[in-house]
């Protein structure tokens, strides 16, 4: 980049998925859960903007990337992966590129590109374009990372829209590409939500977690082929859970069995009491996690950055990104070092800091028998500081050094900072250093060193100056403590460094360092003689020396070499084992090793060298290559891999491949008198002529049917006016400020009743019986639910029990005696495509909850009373709780606890429950009037409810143990009716029929904003997205509002008017979220989340005393 051509590159290098393992997937997707995620994104990255709304999103995903030419190789070298994703959001007037890198960071920042190590880049390049008279000319371009390796680390670790690895840009104005505009929010928060959260973006086919980022739920960052399982989108966890501290599966020791790929190819792995270590294997050595072939040389890479002064200069001398290359020969401890693009005002200075090289002879000194250098004890992570103060000037510098490991080029990487000040050497002058010992110290995870270094400065004219520094280091690293038990203490060592060279190449502005390194005994003792610890052996560079008797030693090639060890040369493991790879694999010779690389349709099994065929799952069921039933009998359900399982729909029976109707009126499903007639999976009921009904429920019609007692009252408190003759030839007429009941055109009490004499209302249930607590003043009306059962149609009616509902998000709403649905696509309401789910007529549905787990809808009705569920694919309705419930208004699930909350107006109670009813207690029994909306938060075990009590409305949050219970809101509420926890944004959102607001808050810190106002009376209230849904008594619809532009966009009228009730919505996939009760946290019995912990609590029938309560 630059080219010719247009090109968004997300992380552009030599990049290889040749082996199976890697995988490039692309998909457009306009999904709601996208675009809300993409548009959330581009929110934060752009505060400032308004109206962003995606239209659509075009998702890549480069998953397990290799570097060219490492990809399948057999030593291990091809392990380092990047997985990574680049999301294109378009609107009408711009499009946005989100790009999303994993949080434990990029495994490799480079590749081979014509010979040559190319740093990855990311940028934007618009190619050529037209100019004045027709003359083509570059475009914009524009690059985000630079020639420093820093800036690829960066692109894990900073951000442009307030989200680690999350970079997002605006890319022009369609149909121009104008500019390229970076987002603004560069802060990084102290702390980063759970998962869920953070984040990448939904893909086809979950991956094993790394762990959430994010690409929530991340959430973590949680990538996925997009078309390999279309129907059930994930959300990408890049880098989840790890990256977000969650530990969300532990184990008590960690095994071998678990971790051997955290050991080097050339590493065996074994257990211990406490955990595992890696060892390297005979002929290697190092610490487990790097190991190297015995004998065999090795090279370094790096850059060199920091600022410098020389002499008394005051401006320093910059390094930004200098190159460093290092080459030891192993088998004598002879280290070079090369540093280049060093300015003239600072090479000759940096002559006496062959200690910038020391700790590389110090990894790959030279043993002594006994003694180990640097890399068999510590392998090749680990940091290095080092102070030099220079005499007699008193000048010093810092050195710190990062060593990272071995890339997948087989060198070990280094980078490497200075800072402060040197004595300025004359341009020409050389300096010899003279040769010295350093002790080192080793200590727990750190190792310590010091020495005085003498050198002197001979300048152009050949006078010669003497001078010292002193010289301090630090070394730390991460061992493998588990061992410690059996690993002997490591002694103290003296590195013996001599042959010292070094040099300022100034035609090509190379500084350079030479010398040998021997790494031995602290005593003064006679040195070793024997050629294979002087270094003077004559074995060839791949080869190890084997020292003897006396002055005897052999030659042995290193590993993936063969001679005579004065002579080795590469041996080809292809030609002398051609079976060296297996079966379905490809052998590759490299110089010292070997790269094994799978057929086509052939992956590497988990121990990295099996090539096994390519497990590529098979959707039948979208496919239609199932054994089931037709789909009009049958419906095919996928399970995921290839595996499926058919089911007869409502109506059939069978085994899901044979289905058979059944004839329900052989199962006196009708009412006595109506007529039954049996359908192809269904039938209908029809009340006989003279009775009028929905054929389950039939009346006789006619002027002179039985009046109800509604109408008896209202006759009663008519008639019994006046004794006056006179007044009786007149409609009867109630006495002045007498109290007449209100019935409705169909005979039952209305749900609120008004004594106009005194100005006074109150509420009432079916029997005309006030209820307690709602009686209000003048100028007020209560909240009252219309307990009066809806009067069934006349004419057929459809089965009471689920019709099976198409796959995607769909609202729930309930009206009287049915549950309504009405799919969603994006956020859009599909109107023309609503239908009833469930009819039950003979009651009142109040609130209705959806298990996204089990894919089963929960309802509440005041006329039972009860609470009822069934499942979304269809089936017959199963009781949950049948006794102990008056007015059962609100509930709410856990899906992750598998809990049911729910509250009771007439018992003014919080109650709990497991999904099927069993091990019921009551949470709370006082300070409650009203109780009516609940909501769950399972990922942090909260739950919060509303109580519309006039004389003191109020939102409440406690713990679902019942702990720690507050009051979140009691100021400027009216009737907070409908309630509702958006997890994404961790947002508790109502609606109040009083002040007529809709408003959102955060619980966590409080903080409450206005979303829309004037509304007019809202009953219950759902979240979904960026969307808010309500029901509204008045409007009688479901009414539609957008949070970010605090709008209402969309309203729908059902087909019956008439009130609405509850409302809820069917998540394709349950929100990534955990808490300690997600398998029962070992309690006997119910087992209730709270913040950080659970508690295990009895039922409140006691479980026949055996159960055990505990706080954990």
């Amino acid at each position: 980049m630059p080219a010719d051509f247009k090109m968004i590159a997300a992380l552009l290098g030599d990049l290889d998925d040749s082996d199976g393992q890697g995988k490039v997937y692309f998909r457009q997707d306009d999904s709601p859960e996208v675009l809300s995620r993409a548009a959330e994104h581009i929110r934060q990255a752009f505060p400032r903007d308004t109206g962003v709304e995606p239209t659509s999103t075009l998702i890549v995903t480069w998953e397990n990337m290799a570097a060219a030419g490492t990809s399948g190789r057999g030593d291990g070298l091809d392990a380092k992966r990047n997985t990574f994703q680049l999301v294109v959001a378009s609107m009408e007037s711009s499009s946005y590129a989100v790009l999303l890198y994993p949080r434990d960071g990029l495994q490799f920042h480079s590749t081979s590109v014509g010979g040559e190590t190319k740093l990855l880049e990311t940028g934007f390049n618009e190619g050529l374009v037209q100019g004045w008279f027709w003359n083509n000319q570059p475009g914009t371009y524009f690059r985000v990372t630079t020639d420093e390796e820093t800036s690829i680390r960066d692109l894990t670790e900073k951000t442009t829209s307030g989200q680690r690895g999350v970079w997002v840009y605006e890319i022009g104005s369609a149909p121009f590409f104008v500019a390229i505009t970076p987002g603004v929010n560069s802060d990084l928060p102290d702390e980063e939500y759970p998962e869920s959260e953070t984040p990448r973006y939904p893909v086809s086919e979950p991956l094993e977690p790394r762990l959430q980022p994010r690409y929530t739920n991340p959430e973590q960052v949680q990538l996925v082929p997009p078309y390999s399982r279309p129907h059930q989108p994930q959300i990408i966890i890049v880098d989840e859970d790890e990256g977000l501290n969650v530990n969300v599966y532990g184990y008590d020791v960690e095994r071998c069995a678990n971790n051997r790929h955290k050991c080097s190819a050339f590493a065996d792995c074994r257990d211990y009491s406490n955990g595992y270590c890696c060892h390297c294997k005979p002929g290697f050595y190092g610490n487990g996690k790097d190991c190297v072939a015995e004998g065999k040389p090795q090279r370094m890479n790096g850059k060199v950055n920091g600022r410098v002064f020389v002499g008394n200069s005051p401006s320093p001398v910059e390094l930004s990104n200098h190159d460093l290359h290092s080459y030891v020969v192993a088998n004598d401890g002879r280290a070079y070092v090369a540093i280049s693009n060093i300015p003239d005002s600072l090479g000759p200075s940096l002559q006496p800091l062959s200690s910038l090289g020391g700790v590389i002879g110090w990894a790959f000194a030279l043993e002594q028998p006994g003694y180990q250098n640097g890399f068999s004890l510590i392998g090749g992570e680990f940091s290095r500081q080092a102070e030099v103060i220079f005499q007699p000037g008193n000048e010093r510098l810092s050195i710190k050094q990062q060593f990272k490991g071995i890339d997948e080029h087989d060198h070990l990487v280094v980078s490497t900072e200075l800072e402060g000040r040197l004595p300025a050497v004359l341009p020409g002058s050389s300096v010899q250093i003279s040769p010295y010992k350093e002790i080192y110290q080793y200590d727990r995870d750190l190792i310590t060193s010091s020495s005085n270094r003498d050198y002197t400065i001979t300048s152009p004219g050949s006078a010669v100056q003497p001078r010292s520094y002193q010289w301090r280091q630090t070394i730390t690293f991460k061992g493998c403590q588990h061992d410690a038990a059996i690993r002997p203490e490591l002694a103290t060592q003296q590195l013996s460094v001599d042959q010292i060279f070094v040099m300022f190449d100034a035609d090509n502005h190379l500084i350079r360092y030479a010398m040998s390194n021997r790494i031995g005994s602290v005593h003064s003792a006679l040195p070793e003689q024997n050629p294979c610890f002087t270094g003077r052996h004559g074995c060839d560079i791949n080869a190890v020396c084997k020292p003897g008797d006396g002055l005897q030693f052999t030659c042995e090639c290193s590993s993936g070499f063969t001679g005579d060890g004065r002579y080795c040369y590469d041996a080809d493991e292809c030609s002398e084992t051609p079976q060296v790879c297996g079966a379905n694999a490809v052998c590759s010779n490299q110089p010292g090793t070997f790269r094994c690389q799978c057929l086509s349709g052939f992956v590497f099994a988990s121990d990295g060298k099996t090539c096994i065929e390519e497990d590529r799952p098979v959707d039948h069921c979208r496919r239609g290559s199932h054994d089931c039933d037709v789909a009009e009998r049958a419906m095919c359900s996928y399970t995921g891999g290839s595996a499926f399982v058919c089911s007869c729909l409502p109506g059939f029976t069978g085994d899901g491949r044979v289905c058979r109707d059944v004839d329900e009126c052989q199962q006196d499903r009708c009412h006595r008198d109506a007529a039954c007639s049996n359908t192809l999976g269904s039938y209908a009921c029809q009340c006989h002529p003279g009775f009028h009904g929905d054929g389950f429920q039939c009346n006789p019609t006619g002027r002179n049917r039985e009046k109800t007692p509604c109408e008896r009252h209202r006759e009663s408190a008519q008639s019994s006016t006046s004794d006056s003759s006179f007044l009786s030839f007149f409609r009867p007429r109630p006495a002045v400020g007498q109290y007449v009941p209100q019935c409705d055109e169909h005979g039952s009490y209305q749900s609120t009743q008004c004594h106009t004499s005194i100005g006074q209302c109150w509420c009432v249930d079916a029997s005309g019986q006030e209820l307690p607590n709602t009686r209000t003043g003048p100028g007020n009306t209560p909240l009252c639910i219309d307990q009066a059962v809806t009067p069934p149609p006349v004419g057929p009616t459809p089965r009471p029990d689920v019709h099976p509902v198409a796959p995607g998000t769909h609202l729930l709403f309930a009206q009287s005696g049915k549950i309504e649905h009405v799919p969603l696509d994006g956020y859009n309401i599909k109107k023309e495509e609503a239908k009833p789910l469930l009819h039950i007529p003979d009651r009142v549905v109040i609130a209705v909850a959806y298990d996204c787990v089990e894919k089963m809808v929960y309802w509440t009705d005041i006329t039972g009373p009860a609470i009822s569920r069934a499942r979304l694919s269809g089936g017959d309705i199963s009781p949950v709780i049948t006794t102990g419930l008056q007015s059962p208004e609100g509930i709410a699930i856990d899906h992750v606890a598998r809990l049911l909350f729910w509250t009771d107006s007439m018992r003014d109670t919080v109650e709990v429950s497991q999904l099927d009813g069993s091990q019921r207690r009551v949470l709370f029994d006082t300070d409650l009037i009203n109780p009516r909306p609940i909501v769950t938060n399972s990922a942090y075990g909260r739950l919060y409810w509303a109580d519309w009590n006039r004389d003191g409305p109020k939102i409440e949050m406690a713990n679902m143990d019942g702990t720690e219970r507050v009051v979140l809101v009691k100021d400027d509420l009216g009737l907070p009716n409908g309630l509702t926890f958006d997890t994404d944004n961790q947002q508790l959102c109502w609606a109040d029929a009083g002040t007529r607001r809709v408003e959102c808050m955060d619980p966590h810190r409080r903080l409450r904003r206005t979303i829309v106002e004037g509304i007019q009376y809202p009953f219950a209230l759902v979240s979904f997205g960026r969307n808010l849904y309500y029901t509204d008594w008045r409007r009688e619809a479901v009414v539609a509002v957008d949070r970010q532009s605090q709008r209402e966009t969309d309203e729908f009228l059902p087909q019956r008017r008439s009130r609405l009730y509850g409302i809820t919505t069917t998540p394709t996939q349950c929100q990534q979220a955990y808490n300690y009760c997600a398998n029962n946290g070992s309690c006997s019995h119910l087992c209730l989340p709270r913040l950080g912990g659970f508690t295990c609590r009895c039922p409140d029938d006691g479980a026949g005393g055996r159960c055990v309560e505990s706080n954990l």
